[in-house]
């Protein structure tokens, strides 16, 4: 266990040395869970994102959510559709169009 000494303001704050911050990947405005555990004080890293929605804010996706919202800003989209069958009726020929034009 890593021991570094420091000071209670009197406002309450205390700061974490930088080299924990660093390790832990600590920015400020990151949530920290403080718990009193046998007289001594907890910090606990606490990720803003639940872990079972933390695909949707990887690179990858957060770049294709960028190239949606462009399409719709750029009018690149299709429908509405009335109906699930007239959607996938569209869509089925699109597939044949780009599946002819493979074929050339």
């Amino acid at each position: 266990m890593s021991r570094n000494m420091t000071r209670l303001r009197a406002t309450g704050q205390v700061t974490i040395p930088k080299r924990i911050r660093e390790a832990l990947h600590l920015k400020p405005g990151d949530l920290l869970h403080v718990v009193l555990d046998d007289g001594c004080i907890l910090l606990i890293p606490e990720s803003a994102i639940d872990p079972d929605q933390a695909w949707f804010w990887t690179k990858e996706w957060q770049k294709g959510e960028r190239e949606a919202d462009e399409d719709i800003r750029a009018g690149r989209t299709y429908g509405p559709f009335d109906s699930v069958k007239e959607m996938m009726k569209h869509f089925e020929a699109i597939k044949d169009e780009l599946d002819e034009e493979d074929q050339n």
